[in-house]
């Protein structure tokens, strides 16, 4: 009898184990890819910020080696942040990028460093590339010669090309601003903020020596000599573009060689018994009708509008001296001392040295203690320090780089102004901040200007805070306000000090050591001013002008020592399209500025 053989039929879970089984080897592949590809992305973004940061390296050791008059390796370095550049390009621009950049939310990131790397592609080939390229010839070191002769044909022939690079430049700061911001990442967001604040500030460098170099050769005597009035601002008596004229000189310039003819006390012109020039109907009646600007000099500065104090002092020294400047120029102590931190100090003929850190107060405060019953001899005292300055930049100058920075520093604080009776050359300058010119244009401006009225020094103490607010784009106007904070930090000391320092010219009021600034805000065109408080309570202005179309509204104030006093300007003004400008008018110090203003379009 055969045997009969069993066979076990199939379990039924066994399907299911087998789906299970491999379910999970699906997962496990998915997953492990997905580590994979995540690893790989993680090193592609390491590989691209590690090329960014050799792009930000190698670009800043190219200009330094260019500063060093060292082409050559100037331009391996600017090929070596191009290189960087391109590689950071290749890696966002790859598949895997872009897929990753392509994931709703998750992907913000990805796409904003995409962006950032394609700014620095266009920043090293169209901008780095070409400024070395450019600046070899315009390096300090051939610029500057013997003596602080300026080479100016390099300079005018460099001139088209670093107008390319500028527009080029302005180009990719935009660039940097349309740059989308990452939904999160921090670090991205770092990144996205320092390109746009250093592309702004190259296009910034880049477009004033365009400027300077279409400006220069021609103002330092290229074409055939020429002259230029130069006021010294004495900032601790305020006025309009800085300080009162407290002395003055004549420079003149011949083929990039500048020489300083004469320096003078502010007495040297008479203060009355001069014809005055008519400005037109953009200067400001209640300078004329409470100053006399137009005939002495010591209040020839009033207006913040640089171009009316130049032509002041042009007919001023033509009527005195029959010679017609061909421009005008205007300086403070404090500019003087990020001069002599570029030259060295200086010494007088006395053997006092003058350093950058005690120029500002030997000039400003203790020249008045020194020569408290002598007012003619502090004025030689302040042209011996002047005179020692020039002389020590007209020398031989161990670094001209730094004596460039030093002088770029203060023109963009407003500390160097510069007007010029050459129409082309002004139109130019006008759009810089060396014009330090009061716009003629519609967009939203507060400019906060003090004025000394006691005749006295104590501006030296004025500390201000400045505050512009406004309110949305959609309406026709909105409502703004101006809010200035004015400390004076002066101790009672200074009662013991000369009147002419601490006191009030007329006396008529007010202890001594009282500051008496007259405060004028050039406000936005058409604004109109609804209400002015003085520590919150409403008081009358005292002024209501115009200034080159612009409305100005000016009151006085009195800060005692020790004290702060708070003027807010409240208006009413036209929904204006343009990014709000608030100038700072170049004082003793720093002032604290904010702007909550938003930018609104056309």
């Amino acid at each position: 009898m055969a045997s009969t053989e069993q066979v076990a039929s199939p379990s039924k879970e066994e399907p299911k184990r087998l789906r299970r089984s491999l379910s999970n080897r699906i997962v496990l592949g998915v997953a492990l890819a997905a580590v994979l590809g995540l690893c790989w992305l993680g090193f592609k973004v390491w590989q691209t910020y590690d090329a960014l940061d050799r792009v930000k390296t190698a670009s800043e050791a190219a200009k330094a080696q260019l500063l060093s008059n060292d082409p050559e390796a100037a331009h391996q370095l600017a090929a070596d942040a191009q290189a960087a550049a391109n590689d950071a390009a290749a890696s966002t621009h790859s598949f895997t990028w872009r897929t990753a950049a392509s994931v709703p939310l998750l992907g913000s990131p990805f796409r904003s460093v995409r962006d950032i790397a394609d700014v620095a592609v266009a920043l090293t080939s169209r901008v780095l590339v070409p400024a070395v390229d450019t600046g070899e010839a315009l390096a300090p070191a051939n610029i500057v010669g013997e003596g602080g002769k300026v080479n100016l044909g390099p300079l005018r022939d460099a001139a088209p090309a670093l107008e390319t690079i500028a527009m080029s430049a302005l180009d990719i700061a935009d660039m940097a601003k349309n740059v989308q911001a990452p939904s999160y990442l921090g670090s991205v967001a770092d990144a996205r903020e320092e390109l746009i604040s250093q592309t702004d500030d190259l296009a910034k460098l880049l477009s004033n020596s365009a400027i300077a170099a279409k400006i220069a050769p021609s103002m330092l005597g290229l074409d055939g000599p020429r002259s230029y009035f130069v006021g010294f601002q004495t900032n601790a008596e305020a006025r309009g573009t800085g300080g009162l004229v407290g002395g003055f000189g004549i420079v003149r310039a011949s083929d990039g060689r500048v020489l300083v003819d004469k320096l003078a006390k502010n007495t040297s012109i008479p203060y009355q018994g001069l014809t005055p020039i008519d400005l037109g109907p953009d200067f400001s009646p209640q300078w004329i009708g409470n100053y006399t600007p137009t005939t002495d000099i010591r209040n020839s500065n009033f207006s913040a509008n640089f171009p009316f104090a130049a032509r002041i002092w042009q007919s001023l020294w033509r009527q005195q001296s029959g010679e017609v400047v061909d421009g005008a120029i205007a300086t403070d102590p404090v500019a003087l001392s990020y001069v002599l931190s570029a030259v060295g100090p200086v010494k007088l003929p006395d053997g006092e040295e003058i350093r950058a850190e005690n120029v500002v107060e030997l000039t400003m405060s203790t020249s008045y203690l020194r020569f408290a019953d002598d007012n003619e001899a502090r004025k030689q005292y302040l042209q011996d320090v002047a005179s020692a300055v020039v002389s020590k930049m007209t020398d031989k100058i161990e670094s001209p780089q730094r004596l460039l920075d030093a002088l770029g520093r203060a023109a963009s604080e407003g500390r160097i102004a510069i007007w010029s009776a050459d129409s082309t050359l002004q139109d130019v300058l006008a759009r810089t901040k060396l014009g330090h010119v009061v716009p003629d244009d519609d967009a939203p401006y507060a400019a906060v200007v003090i004025n000394n009225q006691a005749g006295n020094k104590l501006d030296y103490y004025l500390k201000r805070e400045i505050e512009y607010s406004a309110g949305e784009c959609d309406t026709d106007t909105r409502s703004s306000k101006v809010t200035v904070r004015l400390t004076n930090t002066a101790t009672e000391v200074v009662k013991d000090y000369p009147d002419y320092v601490a006191g009030r010219f007329s006396r008529s009021e007010g202890t001594k050591g009282t500051d008496f600034p007259v405060v004028t805000l050039y406000a936005t065109k058409n604004s109109k001013l609804t209400r002015t408080l003085v520590d919150g309570k409403a008081t009358p202005i005292t002024l209501r002008s115009t200034e080159v179309g612009r409305p100005i509204f000016t009151t006085p104030v009195q800060v005692p020592i020790g004290k702060t006093v708070v003027l807010e300007f409240e208006l009413s003004e036209p929904t204006a399209p343009g990014e709000a400008r608030v100038p700072v008018q170049p004082l003793v110090d720093q002032p604290l500025v904010t702007v909550n203003v938003p930018t609104c379009e056309n």
